[in-house]
């Protein structure tokens, strides 16, 4: 492929604001999308981007959730799921180095090798990446940053000695939880981060280590790949993990990836191990100063695919790259499945043709979440194929019905828990392929849904096990911050020691069983948890604001719209909402956030559809001033603009609802009341207390103008200050030509709204 626009190549170690940078660089455009590695980070990225422009101009897309607006100018996707058909301004792909992983890389090389924006492209990555970058990609510009804190190595030490804000990381579940029970045991608790956790689940355990109630954190090498958190020591309990083929010592650039997460932005931090565990000679001193061997091969396997039968197919994925720095991708999960399918000969009898082979391509590449038997994956692929390849093209909505039900059980401990989400995660990814279900939009809710009772169980479950409730870290948080008094509310959950059979008072703690309570109700912080979750994940619909800014959840008062960069840019202020922990409160904020960025959005929609993108340059202009002024414009403020504007684009223009009057420029659907509201609202947010006008009775085509009031805010509402009245834009402009044309001012003072003595002085005004 030609490289026609600028590449960048943004290498160096972790925390050097390689992802931010990227992000700020897609913003500069006009479009643009970014390959995230993790479901869990492009949901993190997602939630940044949107806080910034509002979720109606961004699009997530994953294996298992789509969340695509009407027009989104963003898209935030995972390398897998990005839609390479679709052009955009600005591409980035993050962690580019995983071009060189046995089962994904050959994905990752993939968009190196192909995948451009029209203006600028951007590949994020470790250093060493830097020769195969110059070899396969040699128009890119190598940039690097500096980290952005020193990490320094800390040796071995106990886990009992840990210091706070400590992260340990395991590669294996079953050790995960055996030092989450130490360490409840220890130190009051722990939040547990694993890849099979579900975002949902995922996000309220960081927000238990975020808010300070557990000081400790237990992760597999899920951490290692972006995810912010406020951590400033990693200690690694193990070296070894199983990566899907053979357990492996883990090589020292992965080890550095993982103990990068020690230490955010300015704050230094320190890695080490685990007692008596230590790291191999020289690894230390390589983290420290991040120079590790250079990638020397990338995975790599051939996107022309040959569809013509699926021995064909087979064919094409076998062929080999011709660059010696390219590796074949001999164990791909999909091409083994399609090779085990080819063997079936109800399957072969099926796949005759480019479209029957590519359906069954596209059903081969359903990840195997479950990772149990993959002869149970394969029958099942076998299974969805025979029914798409069918008469009616679609799954039996019936037969997923039932399939689904199985999963839908919260009870369960937490590794049966986990399963159930891998497994609802399959069938999220099919109904997301609107294609092979009948009422897509209904199943996507439906796994959602599923797969959030599950996950706020999940939750449940691991806090129980691995966060000493009342004790440790919880009752050193409540003695230390009046603002999380509330916390004191939770019960004491401490159970007396088993008493063996045999034991004298055996009898007596028989009968405290008896009668004892049955099983605990869930912990405030759990309806707290599960109230959060929902806030997040609810549409734009579940909130309203009122005309002094104020942000409801029904009757319950979440914030308020506060002053931001400009007045497009509104921030928001969250209302008393201290019985929730820092990490939650966060969430809601940025939630609240986003839906203030969407309401601007929502507000000046008709100036910024693709149409009005569209128009000449003077008219661009003209619209520009006009959202400066949420829909309303002093005509002398766009004198070159008007001046430039030919009669067509006027009537370009006038055909979009904006009028260029002689006076004022105003966009005439945003004087109806809705808008009218929502522009108060921003207005209450921008201006100084009390500097703001009331809100006009329906119908009001002017106010009196109040005394105090900034005229700047009369205007941004649509009815600028003539005189002594606030004309709504429309009616003075009406009334312009009526005084033009010789018509005098008392008899149009019905016309202004306004007392027959006043009307001379706002007529004077606007001739004026």
């Amino acid at each position: 492929m030609v490289d026609a626009s600028p590449i960048t190549a943004v290498l160096g170690p972790t925390n050097t604001g390689k992802t931010h940078r990227a992000i700020e660089r897609m913003l500069s455009h006009d479009s643009g999308m970014i390959g995230l590695p993790l479901r869990l980070l492009a949901r993190e990225v997602y939630d940044r981007v949107t806080t910034r422009v509002g979720e109606a101009r961004v699009a997530l897309v994953t294996g298992e959730e789509k969340r695509v607006p009407r027009r989104p100018d963003y898209w935030v996707c995972t390398v897998e799921a990005m839609p390479v058909d679709l052009e955009v301004d600005f591409l980035a792909i993050d962690e580019i180095q995983l071009a060189a992983h046995d089962q994904r890389g050959h994905v990752f090389t993939e968009r190196l090798l192909l995948s451009r924006g029209r203006r600028e492209t951007w590949f994020l990555g470790a250093d060493t990446m830097r020769p195969l970058m110059a070899e396969l990609v040699p128009t890119a510009s190598i940039v690097q940053h500096p980290r952005l804190s020193r990490l320094a190595s800390a040796g071995a030490g106990k886990l009992s000695r840990l210091p706070p804000r400590s992260a340990v990381v395991a590669f294996s579940t079953p050790q995960v939880y055996e030092i989450a029970e130490r360490l409840r045991a220890q130190r009051g608790g722990a939040a547990v981060v694993l890849g099979a956790l579900s975002p949902r689940t995922r996000n309220a355990q960081v927000a238990l280590f975020q808010s300070g109630e557990v000081d400790y954190l237990v992760a597999t090498d899920a951490i290692g790949m972006g995810l912010n958190l406020d951590v400033r020591h990693v200690a690694f309990a193990a070296l070894r993990k199983f990566d899907g083929r053979a357990v492996r010592d883990l090589d020292p650039a992965e080890l550095a990836q993982i103990a990068g997460r020690a230490g955010r932005h300015l704050a230094d931090g320190t890695f080490g191990t685990v007692a008596p565990l230590s790291l191999p000679d020289g690894v230390a001193a390589a983290i420290e100063a991040h120079r590790f061997p250079p990638v020397r091969r990338l995975l790599w396997r051939s996107s022309e695919l040959d569809m013509s039968s699926i021995d064909a197919l087979l064919g094409s994925l076998r062929a080999r790259p011709r660059a010696r720095s390219l590796r074949l991708v001999d164990d791909a999960e999909d091409t083994a499945a399609l090779a085990r399918l080819a063997e079936d000969p109800a399957v072969r009898a099926r796949a005759r043709g480019e479209e029957a082979v590519g359906l069954l391509w596209e059903i081969c590449r359903i990840p195997d979440f479950r990772k149990l038997l993959f002869e149970s994956h394969v029958a099942l692929l076998a299974e969805i194929y025979g029914q798409l390849s069918g008469p009616s093209a679609a799954l039996d909505a019936g037969w997923m019905a039932a399939r689904v039900a199985e999963i839908d059980e919260v009870g369960g401990d937490i590794d049966t828990l986990i399963t159930r989400i891998a497994s609802i995660r399959t069938w999220t990814y099919i109904s997301n392929h609107a294609r092979w279900v009948r009422d897509a939009a209904a199943w996507q809710e439906r796994t959602r849904a599923i797969e959030d009772r599950l996950s706020d169980a999940l939750h449940e479950r691991l806090v129980q096990r691995f966060v000493e409730r009342g004790g440790g870290a919880a009752r050193r948080l409540r003695s230390s911050s009046s603002a999380r008094a509330s916390s004191g509310a939770r019960r004491e959950e401490a159970e007396p020691p088993a008493v063996p059979e045999g034991h004298p008072f055996a009898r007596i703690a028989a009968l405290r069983a008896r009668l004892a309570p049955g099983p605990a109700a869930p912990a405030p912080e759990d309806d707290r948890a599960r109230w959060v979750e929902a806030l997040v994940g609810a549409p734009h619909e579940r909130f309203s604001v009122d005309v002094g800014g104020r942000i409801f959840d029904g009757e319950r008062l979440l914030g308020q719209l506060a002053r931001g960069p400009t007045l497009l840019l509104p921030d928001v202020r969250l209302a008393a909402l201290e019985d929730l922990g820092a990490g939650a409160r966060s969430r809601v904020l940025r939630r609240l956030v986003a839906f203030a960025r969407d309401l601007v959005e929502a507000l000046l929609a008709p100036l910024r559809s693709p149409e009005v993108r569209a128009l000449p340059a003077a008219a661009r202009g003209i619209v520009y001033q006009l959202e400066q002024g949420l829909g309303t414009a002093a005509a002398r403020d766009a004198e070159e603009q008007v001046a430039e504007l030919a009669p067509e684009g006027r009537a370009l223009l006038a055909a979009h609802g904006i009028e260029v009057g002689e006076r004022v420029l105003y966009v005439q659907p945003l004087l109806r009341r809705g808008a009218l509201e929502r522009r108060l609202a921003l207005c209450a947010a921008w201006f100084d207390r009390g500097r703001v006008p009331a809100c006009p009775a329906p119908g009001a085509v002017s106010m009196a103008v109040a005394r105090g009031v900034d005229p700047r805010a009369y205007a941004a509402i649509g009815y600028p200050v003539f005189g002594t009245r606030a004309l709504r834009a429309d009616v003075a402009e009406r009334v312009l030509r009526a005084l033009a044309s010789g018509e005098p001012a008392e008899r149009l003072s019905g016309w202004m709204g306004c007392p027959a003595r006043e009307a001379p002085r706002v007529a004077a005004s606007l001739l004026g």
